[in-house]
């Protein structure tokens, strides 16, 4: 059975840094894109970072400039360098890799700014 893993959150003041990781336990087949969503409390869960296997990237306008994903292919693993970090990035993220047959999630990792 395949999961996902993260690591990484935690807390950090305002302004600082934390980098999230995620790597598959298992095999999964044809990965076509893997992502971090996040969802702080009360709110959707919304995308943040995603790329794809050909490496093409995409990001929430709140993180652009701020935020870094990368991806392993023939590691399935999925990092996210998150840098400038603000207190409106409170949330919860999760790791998503998407394959033809579906899509597999995270447990996902909390991620606190204090101000």
């Amino acid at each position: 059975q395949v999961q996902l893993v993260e690591s990484g959150g935690g807390l950090v003041q305002a302004g600082g840094s934390l980098r999230l990781s995620c790597a598959a336990s298992g095999s999964i087949a044809s990965i076509l894109a893997m992502g971090w969503y996040r969802q702080a409390p009360g709110t959707q869960r919304e995308l943040v970072a995603r790329i794809t296997r050909g490496g093409r990237t995409n990001y929430a306008e709140s993180v652009k400039g701020r935020f870094t994903i990368s991806g392993d292919y023939a590691k399935n693993t999925v990092h996210l360098q998150m840098n400038s970090l603000k207190p409106e990035d409170v949330a919860i993220y999760t790791c998503n890799m998407a394959t033809l047959s579906g899509a597999y999630w995270g447990q996902g990792t909390q991620v606190t700014v204090s101000s």
